[in-house]
Formats: structure tokens, sequence, C-alpha cells
């Protein structure tokens, strides 16, 4: 009768092994040692294993015990888990944070900060998405997110609320190997517009008609920043990027920034926000999170 097997019975299971013997497990759990022996003792009778040796001094873990033991550990995790998320259930936490981050955001920030938050929410499971432009705002007005960071896409809505967080500064970078990466000097437009742009694409129609900072007919259209930073080490063209997410490219030579004609193409600080419904605010976790996220406050260089 395998589900005759209770959670005591394998937490006096655990306690013995622990403990070294039923004497000892049963000071642990304040109960006499012949209901230790019987509790284990109709646990192996259930499963049909024996579990200990009784034949030395002190039990010790048979082959099939030592076998179980994993499981029985998971087992008892499992429900130590279940019964802290109720308590932060019950507490009025979240049964989850949903959150969608600009994929100019920078990671290091964003890292630190989830690590913060998985300390303080160790039961409260975080589900992140990464995107650009509309794609951040379309989770956040849908409801499938708690709240978004949005940076590179300047929209706004009555029912949204806004929060500062931070400014990145942005550059216009190339291979070195690349034409524009060659030239020795300032820019020109014209000479801009000769060569492939590679720009982020938006996964949602929120700003069809509209282009940021497009400043050639020639451009090639990524949704993910990795992707657009490896295209440009290889010199598939050129386009803008966050600074600290090449810094290590612009140390070693791997790309190097363009000085541009035209100053108010020569890169740019882009705010980044907190979005998030205004009749739909982050619970308590969500605006622990929302909170440590605005505790650094990066100086664009």
């Amino acid at each position: 009768m395998l589900d005759g097997v209770t959670l005591d019975q394998l937490r006096t299971f655990l306690a013995a092994v622990d403990e070294g013997s039923f004497s000892a497990a049963g000071r642990r759990l304040n109960r006499a040692q012949s209901v230790i022996s019987q509790t284990l003792a109709n646990l192996e009778g259930q499963l049909d294993v024996t579990l200990f040796d009784r034949t030395t001094r002190k039990p010790t873990l048979t082959e099939q015990g030592r076998a179980l033991l994993h499981e029985a550990r998971d087992v008892a995790h499992s429900v130590d888990l279940f019964k802290a998320r109720a308590r932060s259930l019950s507490d009025g936490l979240e049964a989850e944070v949903s959150v969608v981050v600009d994929v100019m955001f920078p990671i290091d920030i964003l890292t630190t900060a989830v690590l913060a938050f998985r300390e303080a929410f160790p039961e409260t499971p975080l589900r992140l998405y990464v995107e650009a432009l509309g794609a951040v705002v379309k989770p956040v007005l849908d409801g499938i997110c708690d709240f978004g960071i949005i940076g590179s896409l300047p929209f706004t809505a009555p029912d949204l609320v806004k929060e500062k967080v931070l400014s990145i500064k942005t550059i216009v970078v190339a291979a070195p190997h690349h034409p524009l990466g060659k030239i020795t000097g300032s820019v020109a437009r014209a000479e801009l517009e000769k060569h492939t742009q590679l720009v982020l694409t938006d996964r949602t129609t929120l700003s069809a008609g509209q282009e940021f900072g497009v400043f050639s007919t020639k451009t090639w259209r990524l949704a993910d920043l990795g992707a657009k930073l490896n295209f440009l080490r290889v010199g598939l063209g050129w386009g803008t990027m966050p600074i600290e997410a090449i810094r290590t490219e612009l140390a070693s030579g791997q790309l190097v920034p363009l000085q541009l004609e035209d100053s108010h193409m020569d890169g740019y600080t882009m705010p980044m926000s907190i979005i998030y419904l205004a009749a739909r605010p982050p619970g308590p976790a969500g605006r622990w999170l929302v909170d440590r996220l605005k505790l650094v406050h990066p100086t664009p260089t």
C-alpha cells in the first residue's frame, strides 16, 4: 500500500538517518524510541523493503535504504517548498513575478538585482522576458507581465505609470575592417547611407510607421541585441549600441566608435523607465524588485 506512505514516516526515516540512531531521532522529534521503531517498521512494510540493518549496535542503512534516501529528501523538500509558497501567498505575495526587459538595459545591473531578489524571495518564481521596442510594452498592456523596463521605444499611454530607473549612453560603432571603421576623422551622413545599418526591429505593431535612429536606406533588422553585436563584430553593418554592452569590444579594438559629422547622430543618452498598468501595480515582491533596480544609477560616459 504505497498510497499509505505518509510524510511523517518519511521525516522519521530522515531523522533516523541524520541523527544516527532511533533514540536520537526520538529526541529530535520528541517521541519515544519505540514509536520511532514502530513508525519505521510500518514504513518498511508498506514499501516492502528493509531500510535499516538492525543487527549492528546502531541501525545502519541498507543498500535499499541508501537508494531511497535521496528520493525521501526530495519529497520532504518539495513539501517544505509547498508550505513556504502557501505562507507567501497568504501573506499577500505574488504567486509569480513576471517582468519584460528592454534589450538595451544593462545586463550586469539586471543580474545583480535578480540575485538579490532570489535571496529576498526564495519561494517566488521570476519569469523574465527580454524584448525590444513595442514588444516590451505589449506584455504589460496585455496583463502578461507585472511590469516592464523600457527605453528603446518612447511610448506612453494614459493607463500606464512610468518611473525613471536610469539612463544609458549609446554610441555608433562599426568593425575596424568595415569601410566606415577605416575612415579617419568625421563620417558624413551621405557616407553612412551607403552602408547597411543594423537596427532593432519591433515584434509588434506599436511602433509601426516610426523609425528610431535609422539613417540609412539599407537596413537589416534584428530583434536580438546579441545577434546585432555579432553582426557588427564581423563587419556586416554599422549601428548604435549601448556602451555598457560593448566595453570589451571597444577595449580590444573589435569595434570602433564612429566620429559622425552630424553631432545629433553621434550617440545619445537613453532614459530607461519602469512601466506598469495604473490599475495593476506590482505586488510586494515586484515592488521590491522595482526599488532594487532604481538603487543603481550609472553615469553615462
